[in-house]
């Protein structure tokens, strides 16, 4: 994975796949699928392969797509932060139905993401809470003010639920940690980290010049290694366990790690 990247080597890897298009954002399931999201907020399924899987064109109904959670396979996240919308999809992309967050109290959301027993969390700036609900909204659990334990607040854009923790990702101020019960565990300063993911309890990003790596356990100690030139520019770099996803104008550039 990341100790496999080879920042200094002249040799440009092969591409394992290669999707053309014009894409402001994408994920990646753990099966392999590519999710793109297209300018016009079109969101477009691929196989591991490269293959055409499905098409979401309900573009217009709800804005702009802020996030799309691909946890799990079977059951998609679409977040329109705008107008504090989830969607739910299957996975071929049809409409299981939609959760209105603010008839639900929930007047500011930053981030949403699957919750690993399949609920949804939902992190609410302006009361500073974690909440977890069901597919029908009901409040499963929720935390108090973190504001309560943390010497800053918190401005998410990104909530993952890995390794049994859950990360609430702050650009400016790092990853706050909770357990799978909300109960708050800790802040890790990450400086300029772009695109924040994790795999297992290790954390990974980049800053535009250089991987990032942490892992989640003491003593914290970030590790860097240098962008090799034919990755970039980028627009996004994901990594993956088995593969490098790399998003450029053209298309998204898919290596084997």
């Amino acid at each position: 994975m990341f100790g496999d990247l080879k920042a200094q080597s002249d040799t440009i890897p092969q591409m394992a796949h290669f999707i053309p298009g014009s894409y402001a954002d994408f994920q990646v399931d753990n099966l392999g699928n590519i999710f793109v999201l297209t300018p016009d907020n079109q969101l477009k399924k691929y196989s591991a392969a490269g293959d055409s899987l499905g098409v979401f064109n309900d573009v217009r109904r709800y804005g702009k797509i802020a996030y799309i959670d691909v946890t799990n396979p079977l059951k998609l996240l679409l977040f329109y932060q705008e107008f504090g919308t989830i969607v739910i999809l299957d996975r071929f992309l049809n409409n299981l139905g939609s959760l209105d967050l603010r008839q639900l109290g929930f007047y500011q959301v930053t981030c949403i993401g699957l919750a690993y027993d399949n609920n949804i969390w939902v992190y609410d700036a302006l009361a500073g809470k974690l909440n977890k609900i069901a597919n029908d909204g009901t409040i499963v659990s929720q935390t108090n003010d973190i504001r309560q334990f943390t010497d800053s607040v918190p401005n998410p854009i990104l909530l993952t639920d890995q390794g049994g923790l859950v990360y609430l990702f702050d650009p400016q101020k790092g990853a706050y940690l909770f357990d799978h019960y909300g109960g708050y565990s800790k802040n890790i300063s990450l400086k300029n980290w772009r695109h924040f993911s994790v795999i297992n309890s290790t954390m990974l990003g980049w800053n535009g010049r250089e991987f990032l790596k942490m892992e989640n356990k003491m003593p914290y100690a970030e590790e860097k290694k240098g962008i090799p030139s034919y990755f970039l520019p980028a627009t996004k770099i994901l990594i993956m366990p088995d593969y490098l996803y790399d998003l450029k104008t053209d298309g998204i550039h898919v290596y084997k790690n």
